[in-house]
């Protein structure tokens, strides 16, 4: 089965950026963030519904690989895709890259910027672990059909 992914694109500030004129580390976790929530929104259930059902996505593990720094104006893809779920868990994978020649000439070039990899636990209003099939069964078929494995 073919993994759902789901492209977001950013344009780099210039607050995301340190001294070195490169984007400070810790913003690609942000739009790690914007991309999981752009997917669940694409999905047709936006992250502030789950809010509002009480149901809570707190990461619990985060990998990272830089490969590439961003600079300031440069625009960014955040590719977005779930790679695993269980009823308790979830799991995504990023790549964010950099798309050069965008606006000059209409041809694009992509640069890998970063993997990275977020898992989560399903938890309820009161941080207490919950079963997404039984939260949510929408949003728990919808992870089935991601293309994602059972972990």
């Amino acid at each position: 089965m073919h993994v759902k992914t789901r492209q977001h694109r950013l344009r780099v500030r210039y607050q995301e950026t340190d001294q070195m004129g490169v984007v400070y580390h810790a913003n690609y976790l942000n739009w790690m963030e914007i991309g999981r929530t752009e997917w669940i929104r694409a999905e047709g259930l936006p992250y502030r519904r789950l809010e509002e059902r009480g149901l809570l996505l707190p990461v619990v593990d985060l990998q990272v690989s830089y490969r590439h720094p961003a600079r300031y104006d440069d625009i960014v893809e955040v590719h977005t895709r779930v790679t695993g779920y269980s009823r308790v868990k979830l799991e995504f994978e990023y790549e964010i890259w950099r798309v050069d020649g965008a606006e000059e000439s209409g041809e694009e070039r992509s640069v890998l910027l970063l993997t990275g990899l977020t898992r989560h636990i399903w938890m309820n209003a009161s941080w207490k672990p919950c079963r997404i099939d039984k939260e949510a069964p929408e949003l728990y078929a919808i992870l089935v059909e991601s293309g994602g494995r059972d972990i």
